[in-house]
């Protein structure tokens, strides 16, 4: 089995800890965090290492309220996304304060993961389903035929990844008869309905959409093979940027492209857990009631790292 890690996407992290930063409200009885339970279930499903991508100014407290902890119980280690970090020849814009993305985020671990690694958003549930299947993908060997990078993501059933507070966006997937992903289609506004769930249009008028169908939330599997796609993409990326204090680098942009370009194949592998996320305030008791019954269960201890 090849050693595998999990990076978890969380620069975005506000400078100010404590309330109002969603990725560190409580969620747990035991007063853990979503990203406790990620780390939990990776750790469980094999994962050896976890790489934090956050922001320098972050580190000293990131490191006491999370970091110090994971250090204990998996080999931990941490990326840093600075605005500052391009490629050679570029300068950070002035005015620039937005980050530059996911495909910035995930470049900046490239000297820190030599292995097949998994990506996730910090304040993302993704259950134990998922963690597993994408696990044992990167854990095996998928040699390519046609020369293309195999790569996998974790697709979501669009019915369990649903607000009750609000519409939501979501990248809607087509796939293949060979399971192979073929194209996201990122969709705004997507609510809750008796039947289901349905696009909203600014003026309410609502278009149904199939509450089955695979959607991706952020949750990937790569090979170190990405790193110089992406080092080279983000060099085109910011030489054709129209207005260099906006735009930003997204993972599944620059994934669609590869396989319109037939250069990646991305296995899509489906998870029936039910995803959680602050996505608004009001979000937040729903995920705290949702972590109770996997707890009642039996899913999950009391206490998690006992």
């Amino acid at each position: 089995m090849k050693k595998t890690t999990l990076v978890v996407m969380a620069a975005g992290i506000g400078s100010r800890f404590g309330g109002g930063i969603k990725q560190l409200e409580p969620v747990g009885p035991s007063g853990e965090i979503i990203m406790d339970y990620s780390v939990h279930d990776a750790i469980e499903a094999g994962f050896d290492k976890v790489v934090f991508i956050i922001r320098k100014d972050l580190e000293k407290d990131f490191r006491e309220i999370i970091g110090n902890r994971m250090e204990k119980i998996i080999e931990t280690e941490y990326a840093f996304q600075e605005l500052d970090d391009l490629p050679a020849g570029f300068q950070k814009p002035e005015g620039r304060t937005k980050p530059w993305g996911t495909g910035q985020a995930i470049l900046c671990c490239r000297n820190l993961v030599h292995e097949p690694f998994a990506v996730i958003n910090a304040d993302d549930y993704y259950g134990k389903e998922a963690f597993g299947k994408v696990h044992e993908y990167l854990a095996q060997e998928h040699p390519s035929e046609d020369g293309r990078m195999e790569f996998c993501m974790a697709g979501f059933k669009l019915g369990n990844t649903l607000s009750e507070n609000g519409g939501v966006t979501r990248g809607i997937c087509s796939v293949d008869a060979q399971g192979h992903l073929t194209k996201v289609t990122e969709t705004k506004n997507i609510v809750r309905t008796p039947e289901g769930a349905a696009v909203q249009a600014e003026d309410g008028t609502l278009t149904p959409v199939d509450a089955g169908c695979p959607v991706s939330m952020n949750m990937w599997g790569f090979t170190p093979e990405l790193f110089g796609v992406l080092e080279q993409g983000f060099a085109g990326f910011l030489a054709g940027l129209p207005d260099s204090t906006k735009g930003e680098y997204l993972i599944p942009t620059i994934v669609d492209g590869l396989i319109q370009e037939k250069k990646a194949n991305v296995t899509v592998l489906e998870s029936s857990d039910k995803w959680f996320g602050v996505t608004y305030k009001e979000d937040k008791p729903a995920v705290v009631r949702s972590f109770r019954e996997l707890i009642d269960a039996g899913v999950y201890k009391e206490k998690l790292f006992d």
